[in-house]
């Protein structure tokens, strides 16, 4: 495991489709990818200091931290 290359809540999606978290986001303006990061790392990421709930709670409260309306105006 490479807990800075690839960490496991980014590589968790590349067991169900080949892909990393990053070869999506990777195409994405800032706000987008940042988003959709924090939105698939829900639930995969773990924290000793929160429940697993508390944690995905919080990354997917950071996903609505940003203005991802204006970056799919820009994607289309």
């Amino acid at each position: 495991m490479d807990n800075v290359n690839h960490p496991p809540h980014y590589t968790w999606l590349k067991d169900k489709c080949g892909i990393e978290v990053i070869d999506i986001t990777r195409h994405m303006d800032f706000c987008l990818g940042n988003a959709i990061k924090y939105i698939l790392r829900a639930g995969h990421k773990q924290d000793a200091s929160l429940t697993d709930n508390q944690k995905e709670i919080e990354d997917l409260k950071k996903a609505g931290e940003y203005d991802i309306y204006n970056s799919f105006q820009r994607w289309t």
